[in-house]
């Protein structure tokens, strides 16, 4: 993508029609905050600016509309912005571009939402030369930086600077494409840019540097490109195409102008009037799409006089265009004119509108009040010239601010409101706590769990609060079936292209068998891996229980017998991430029990490769083969098998919500004849605290959870604490969350997260046991006296000085474990879960004469003469 970049003492600022046509693209980059700030107010584009977080006060500049705050790699980021998407990373020319490049891998893709690399024109041409194995040293970045998604803000991005000469006005269209063909966009000074299609070197015409930059092509034998016109709400009026030229015609005229297939140029309703002022262009994400956001004048797009070629304007749109044409053209002595020539009954009805809404409770009368008042609020904006993208724009700024206002409500309504409040109804139901508004804290608000007292809730209440977040399995399912149904239609090669789809990899195989070639890991990660396998092998090798043998009657002997299940799969979630713990969890009891064949699969790294650390576990529980592929896919090919990943007869290990859906829906289908350890949910801990507990332990402890993800399940159970002992675990909690580098992520879950004040230690194990939690802690000094009062929970962690955390790694349990309460009904992964028992009978003739005449009568009773028989035909020769 082409990101102009506006200096302060640009002539571009002198430049109106430049400057306009520089606002019609996806983002703009500023020296000058300031001047970023005054280009939101003119032009569609995201401003980014420069900061500098010594002297700028970033958080305003973010809530005044700056789009992104770009700070140098050495700042350090203030830490009242924990949205990582509003923060840029810029690294500066260095000789050795390498080493900048690993540091923005390494470090900058995990502080920022985006990094900006300086490099001088000769390194860009060395930084984007592909080598052997398809990929160059800035598509390795890109390639990184899309594995770290930012939530509805995408994947972290990566932005060429060319700081050759003091202009910078090196780029050439080549190069532009070179760096658009890595998977990064390209920074070009707005001084080089030109409106002009036949601009002289060094200027690049703005069309031509637009779809350069964007790698935008055309999969049409026309080579024009597909384009989708929408309008400010981004509902579709038409689909067109477009060319350089006309693209070009649009930038400098400011309207939608397209190109006819028949007519050549087309500049939309210059005959008819149904003209439209052009907002923004975008590309999609595949580089082949064009998408023009316009203001669409006269009766519609359409040629038929209808607002869209797939029919009239219907909901807020519509609203919107009747408004304004009744702005126009209301008949005297009309409603809507009365409306409009009469502030005072305008203001009246907004008022009443509003009330009515306020005091709505049904449904369907909250919709009905909720269309009137937005009515009359668009005929209020309409008054004064506010169109929907006024609104928008507005609501835009309003969603970037770093911090918000309470909330809380003017004096004068809030009295009103107090006086206006109903008496509540005999037979009322009370609101339920899950129906309560919980909003995640915002910087520089404290960070706390929702306080409950058992004592104080009713049955309702109490049962909801052992509920967990509803999962569309439906709509999760619908969209992994496709994918499993690749998968075992068309084997390696959907893996393969799945994966270049998902996880942006792309490779000639899919599976490493062993012997595997394990690179040097550092002596004291080797060595933490080589103590936790110890344990956790250990305590594995001590659930090997004995063959068991009852003789039940005389001559008649029944025994029972393990054997291991012969091949298993073990999904390791990870890609960039690394997670040895996860092999060794599911790798070492596979191997204890002796499976004769154990493939693991996990995703690959950017360049194809498997984490060393993860290597290294598999080597030492024996795997067999290693599937280079994560989700779904590599699911459906464990258990389908294809040309190289063999069939397995059991999957086990953790994953997101398509893993799981995949695993169920292998599970349920008879063709692949396969098992699962479990289902899963999001992690979740339950703690039990009591006045002898730390209240520094207690917080870390429902903290090591709640950093997983914004859905994690965090209970704090306060057995008979008072309000200054609650207090200290709350400010405890606070103050190392803030501390974290995943506070945002905290600061998500913690306010979903909830204390229950109990007044017994046996209520508190009442209401676990009814919970079911994956990690159970009981965190008090008698705590090894409750652990016979468990009967539903994953794993338990006795006392102060056994935190969750040993159990993830080290201590020798599982991790693995029954997650959503399903620990009411399943266990934890351990050597068992790879072993199958196999039951024999030996009956003597004197067993076969003692049991005979039993047998002979139940068959009987049940009417199956064969069984019968089987018993009698034998006892005849005794």
């Amino acid at each position: 993508m082409l990101v102009p970049k506006v200096a302060s003492s640009s002539p571009v600022l002198s430049d109106p029609v430049l400057k306009r046509a520089i606002g019609f693209l996806p983002v703009a980059l500023y020296t000058d905050a300031q001047h970023a700030i005054a280009g939101t107010a003119e032009s569609s584009a995201a401003a980014w600016a420069s900061v500098s977080s010594a002297s700028d006060d970033v958080q305003g500049l973010l809530n005044s509309g700056l789009s992104v705050a770009v700070f140098e790699s050495t700042d350090s980021l203030p830490t009242t912005i924990s949205d990582t998407a509003r923060i840029a990373l810029r690294y500066a020319a260095t000789e050795d571009y390498v080493q900048s490049i690993d540091a923005a891998i390494t470090d900058g893709i995990t502080r920022a939402g985006a990094v900006i690399i300086s490099l001088t024109a000769e390194q860009i041409t060395q930084a984007t030369t592909v080598s052997e194995d398809g990929s160059s040293l800035l598509s390795r970045l890109s390639k990184a930086a899309e594995q770290r998604l930012l939530g509805p803000s995408g994947p972290v991005r990566v932005l060429v600077e060319n700081s050759t000469g003091e202009s910078a006005n090196s780029w050439t269209l080549q190069l532009l494409e070179s760096v658009a063909f890595a998977g990064a966009d390209a920074i070009v000074s707005a001084d080089q840019l030109s409106l002009s299609p036949a601009a002289p070197e060094p200027q690049l015409p703005l069309a031509q540097a637009f779809a350069a930059a964007s790698n935008l092509k055309s999969d049409r034998s026309d080579g024009l490109f597909t384009t989708v016109v929408v309008d400010e709400q981004r509902v579709c009026l038409g689909v067109v195409y477009s060319s350089l030229e006309s693209i070009a015609a649009a930038l400098e005229s400011g309207e939608g102008v397209y190109w006819s297939r028949r007519r050549g140029l087309w500049r939309k309703g210059i005959t008819s009037g149904a003209t439209q002022t052009l907002l923004s262009i975008n590309i999609d994400c595949d580089s082949d799409a064009l998408c023009f956001r316009v203001h669409q004048s006269g009766a519609g797009f359409c040629h038929y006089n209808t607002r869209t070629c797939f029919g009239p304007a219907t909901g807020i749109s519509q609203l919107a265009q009747v408004v304004e044409e009744r702005k126009q053209n209301a008949p005297e002595g009309s409603y809507t004119k009365r409306l409009f020539d009469d502030a005072q009954l305008l203001r009246a009805k907004i008022l009443e509108e509003a009330a009515e809404l306020a005091d709505a409770t049904e449904k369907s009368d909250v919709a009905f009040e909720a269309a009137d008042l937005l009515y009359f609020a668009m005929v209020k904006c309409a008054a004064h010239g506010v169109t929907l993208a006024d609104i928008e724009r507005s609501l835009d700024l309003k969603h970037q601010k770093v911090v918000r206002r309470p909330g809380n409500a003017k004096p004068q309504w809030a009295k009103a409101t107090a006086q206006h409040e109903p008496a509540p109804a005999a037979d009322a139901v009370r609101t339920s706590i899950l129906s309560a508004d919980i909003r995640p804290a915002q910087p520089g608000e404290q960070i706390r769990m929702r306080v409950y007292a058992a004592d104080e809730l009713s049955k309702e209440e109490h049962d909801a609060l052992l509920q967990r977040p509803i999962i569309d399995s439906e709509e999760i399912m619908r969209r992994v079936r496709p994918i499993v149904d690749a998968v075992r239609a068309n084997g390696d090669a959907a893996v393969l292209e799945f994966t270049q789809k998902f996880d942006r990899v792309k490779m000639d195989e899919v599976v490493i068998r062993a012997p595997f070639e394990v690179p040097q890991l550092p002596d004291h990660v080797r060595a933490a891996i080589d103590q936790a396998y110890a344990n956790v092998r250990k305590f594995h090798a001590a659930q090997l229980g004995e063959d068991t043998c009852v003789e039940t009657m005389p001559g008649i002997k029944c025994s029972r017998f393990s054997r291991a299940i012969e091949r298993v799969g073990l999904y390791v979630p990870g890609g960039s991430a690394v997670l040895p713990s996860s092999a060794l969890m599911l790798g070492v009891p596979a191997q204890v029990a002796g499976c004769r064949e154990i493939v693991l699969a996990t995703p690959p790294r950017p360049d194809g490769t498997i984490v060393p650390e993860v290597l290294y576990v598999a080597h030492k529980v024996g795997a067999t083969a290693i599937v280079k592929a994560g989700g779904a896919q590599a699911i459906a090919a464990m258990a389908y098998g294809t040309e190289t990943v063999p069939k397995v007869d059991k999957i086990c290990g953790p994953g997101n919500q398509y893993v799981t859906a995949a695993k169920m829906l292998a599970q349920n289908d008879t063709a692949a004849m396969i098992a699962i350890d479990m289902p899963a949910g999001p992690s979740e801990v339950l703690v039990v605290a009591d006045a002898t507990s730390n209240p520094a332990y207690v917080a870390s402890d429902l903290l090591s959870q709640a950093e997983h993800g914004p859905d994690s399940q965090v209970v704090l159970l306060a057995v008979g604490l008072t309000g200054a002992q609650l207090a200290a675990i709350e400010q405890e909690v606070h103050e190392q969350a803030s501390r974290l580098p995943r506070v945002a992520v905290v600061r998500q879950s913690i306010p979903k997260s909830y204390c229950l004040c109990v007044s017994s230690m046996a209520e508190a194990m009442e209401f676990s046991n009814a919970y079911g939690p994956e990690h159970l802690i009981l965190q008090n000094d008698r705590a090894n006296e409750y652990l016979d009062q468990v009967i539903n929970a994953g794993s338990v962690f006795v006392g102060s000085y056994s935190p969750e955390s040993c159990g993830d790694y080290a201590s020798g349990t599982n991790h693995t474990l029954p997650t959503y309460g399903f620990s009411k009904m399943y266990s934890g992964v351990n050597t068992g879960t790879f072993l199958k028992h196999i039951t024999a009978q030996e009956l003597t003739r004197e067993g076969l004469a003692n049991i005979g005449q039993t047998v002979m009568t139940l068959a009987e009773v049940e009417e199956l003469e064969a069984h019968r028989n089987a018993v009698a035909i034998r006892l005849r020769d005794l």
